[in-house]
């Protein structure tokens, strides 16, 4: 587990240095390269561990049901900017599961939602964001506050606003010729609305669909001994 752990925080941290010096060195000309990279490093210690358990081919059958479900959910939400059960479902996939499948639902939740809603230079972004969402989620499934109600409310409401924010520099680091004080305030000023339709759709799926959500997938993982 803490072998794991040490893992994931390592790769986080290598991939995070890939986005920056993908727009900064090569001016992002290969983003969906970079995609499938970061698909690759987060899946090595899944593909490692399912070869030594019997149980690989329904952790992974699981996770792509969540990831594909996560997915789908952006699409009839994307007239309404920043509100869609993404979220909620990868935080959810964290708290039940764990760090490393929080990390690899939100990376691929990402990358497939955007081939329906467009590819693009945030992708690799997104997936980042999104993988760190569920990632912190599952660091932190014990905490005794995050096991309440009102913990994954404000979680979620929290991880609203830091994936809005970090969304935004990426357009920052891409112009970075342009880069003033006045630009990176205007950048995050212009975000506060959308930032907060985020939290707020977190806030609103964890209140009306987390018991449920949490109950159904902790039951499937006890029944099948699944990613424990």
């Amino acid at each position: 587990m803490e072998r794991s752990r040490n893992y994931l925080i390592s790769v986080s941290v290598v991939l995070l240095i890939l986005l920056v010096a993908s727009i900064v060195l090569f001016h992002y000309r290969a983003y969906l390269l970079l995609s499938f990279i970061m698909i690759a490093c987060i899946m090595l210690p899944f593909f490692a561990r399912f070869e030594w358990r019997e149980v690989a081919g329904r952790e992974v059958v699981l996770l792509a049901m969540l990831a594909a479900i996560a997915a789908v959910g952006r699409v009839p939400f994307a007239g309404l900017p920043s509100v869609q059960p993404t979220s909620f479902i990868i935080i959810i996939a964290g708290i039940v599961f764990g760090a490393e499948s929080g990390f690899i639902v939100g990376a691929v939740a990402a990358i497939v939602s955007n081939f329906f809603l467009g590819q693009g230079p945030w992708t690799p972004w997104q997936m980042y964001a999104w993988g760190m969402m569920g990632m912190t989620a599952g660091l932190l499934r014990n905490a005794w506050w995050l096991k309440t109600v009102w913990g994954k409310c404000i979680f979620g409401f929290v991880w609203g606003y830091l994936f809005g924010w970090f969304m935004n520099m990426w357009i920052i680091v891409s112009n970075i010729e342009a880069l003033s004080w006045g630009f990176f305030a205007g950048i995050y000023i212009s975000s506060v609305y959308f930032d907060l339709a985020h939290a707020l759709s977190n806030v609103f799926f964890l209140l009306i669909f987390g018991t449920s959500w949490l109950k159904v997938l902790q039951r499937v993982q006890r029944k099948y001994g699944l990613l424990e």
